[in-house]
Formats: C-alpha cells, sequence, structure tokens
C-alpha cells in the first residue's frame, strides 16, 4: 500500500498464501480473529456474572454456525437469488462443480443482515436447549458483535470488497483489483463506527451489568443498524437490481432492526423480568 498524489492504492493479493486449489485469505483470519476475541471478552462477562465457561462453550457453536449459515443465505436469498434458485446446494457448499472439474470456491458471499437474524435464530434454539432466558443472553452477547463486525469488514478490505462510491478526499482509495478510481474506503468507515460502538456498550455495561432486559440489545440495533443505513451512502450497490432504487437492501433490511431496538428501549419490562435473579 502506497500513497500516490491525493489517494491510496491498494493492491494487497487477498491470499497469503495457496496450495493447490486451496487458498488462506486475510479474511479468513479476520472472521477466525472476530470469534476468538468475541469468546475471550464473553468468557470475561460470563465469569463476572457467575456463568460457567462450559456454557459458553456451547453458546460459541450456535453462535459460529448461526452467523455461517444466517450470513451466507441472507446473501444468496437478498442479493443473488436469481443464480442461487437455480443452484440450490452451491449456497451450502463450499465448492462446485464446473464442466466435470471441482473448483473450491469457500463460501464468497456472506450478508451481514443474514448473519444477524442467524444469531437470533442459533440463541433461541440454544435458550430452549438450555434454558437461559433468551433477553439477559442477547444483552451480553451484543457486547461483542461489534467487535467481531469491524473484523469482518477489515477481512472486506483486504479482499476489494463491498467498496465506496468515488471520492477525491486524501484518503480515498483506488483497489486495483476493481478499477483505477479512488473511492470512500466504506469496509473501513464501518470498522471504526463499529468500534466506537463497541465502546458505547461496554461503556454502558460497565455503569450498569444488570441494565433494564433488552436495553442493549435494542441500544445495539439502534447503534448498528443508523450506522449502517448511512454508511450505505458512500457504497456502491452491491446487486444491479438495486441501481435506481432510492434505498438499497442493506438499508431496506437495516429499518426493521432499527424499529426493533426503539421498542425493546422503550418497553415497560414485564414484572417477572425486573424480579427475576439473574
Amino acid at each position: 500500500m502506497h500513497s500516490l498524489l491525493n489517494f491510496i492504492t491498494w493492491d494487497i493479493n487477498p491470499e497469503i498464501f495457496k496450495i493447490g486449489s486451496f487458498g488462506l485469505r486475510y479474511y479468513a483470519l479476520c472472521f477466525l480473529g472476530a470469534f476468538v476475541v468475541s469468546y475471550i471478552l464473553m468468557l470475561k462477562v460470563f465469569k463476572q456474572e457467575g456463568k460457567s465457561q462450559e456454557l459458553l462453550d456451547q453458546l460459541s457453536i450456535y453462535i459460529f454456525l448461526g452467523t455461517l449459515i444466517g450470513a451466507r443465505l441472507g446473501h444468496c436469498i437478498f442479493y443473488e437469488w436469481d443464480y442461487y434458485q437455480n443452484h440450490f446446494f452451491e449456497m451450502f457448499l463450499p465448492f462446485r462443480i464446473v464442466n466435470g472439474n471441482f473448483e473450491l470456491t469457500g463460501f464468497q458471499g456472506l450478508a451481514s443482515h443474514g448473519g444477524a437474524i442467524g444469531i437470533l435464530t442459533a440463541l433461541w434454539l440454544f435458550c430452549r436447549k438450555t434454558k437461559t432466558d433468551f433477553i439477559w443472553i442477547a444483552d451480553r452477547l451484543v457486547l461483542v458483535v461489534p467487535i467481531a463486525g469491524a473484523f469482518i469488514r477489515i477481512g472486506n478490505f483486504f479482499n476489494s470488497e463491498i467498496i465506496g462510491l468515488p471520492s477525491d478526499l486524501p484518503w480515498a482509495v483506488v483497489f486495483k483489483k476493481i478499477d483505477a478510481i479512488p473511492r470512500h474506503p466504506a469496509q473501513l468507515y464501518e470498522a471504526i463506527a463499529y468500534l466506537i460502538i463497541f465502546v458505547i456498550l461496554w461503556a454502558v455495561y460497565s455503569k450498569n451489568n444488570k441494565p433494564k432486559p433488552g436495553f442493549l440489545l435494542g441500544l445495539f440495533f439502534i447503534l448498528l443498524f443508523s450506522a449502517r443505513f448511512f454508511l450505505e451512502f458512500f457504497k456502491e450497490n452491491q446487486e444491479a437490481f438495486e441501481e435506481g432504487m432510492k434505498y438499497n437492501m442493506g438499508q431496506l433490511l437495516s429499518i426493521p432492526f432499527i424499529a426493533v431496538g426503539i421498542y425493546l428501549i422503550f418497553r415497560k419490562p414485564k414484572p417477572k423480568e425486573v424480579t427475576k435473579k439473574k
């Protein structure tokens, strides 16, 4: 990476190394880093609130699968359904057969809104199995989701994907693998926004580690998806069908989460939620 005049040129190979058809990408390391850091932070929360590490280990498996499956299905259904409705099994498999040849593709295409839905679904299944209070654990889980999201967006930056609109700002980036146009580094904008949200949520939790049930979850929904809605104005549309739309798919999918967040913050907790022992 080096500066040229008033913009930055980004021409990093997204693969650290490649052996045959297998390549280790920076994105994969960022994805792994997101879960490792999240686990360490959640372990701190669980110990502080008298929960067992075994419970967290079970939760981690559910969240990992929920994130991966939800994000993958979200991308395929929300953004590329025209293709995947005729290639159904490619949604679930990290490879495909082209003209009789095996091709390792990985899961190229993950949608954060789908990931959010997948996490909530996995969390519901986990709470149903372990008899854990859904709102209590959701309020704690959202403490680490923004830092995980920041890792993922940095991975997107290494992949030169989810690029921004053209810009003449001094920090504009030319993604050489895409074109020669200086653009907003939209992935980094999101990463920074998520880090700020991470700090805010931890500050609120540190000040009061027993907030009103649903408050942290609601605050998370409002902050993160409002940031996502606003930052979409700096990004290129991901799919052709979004051209001509006043608000793109990412913005439209953010609105329900913001609405739920507002409801959670201003709702009156049920008496049993106030008196229940944590």
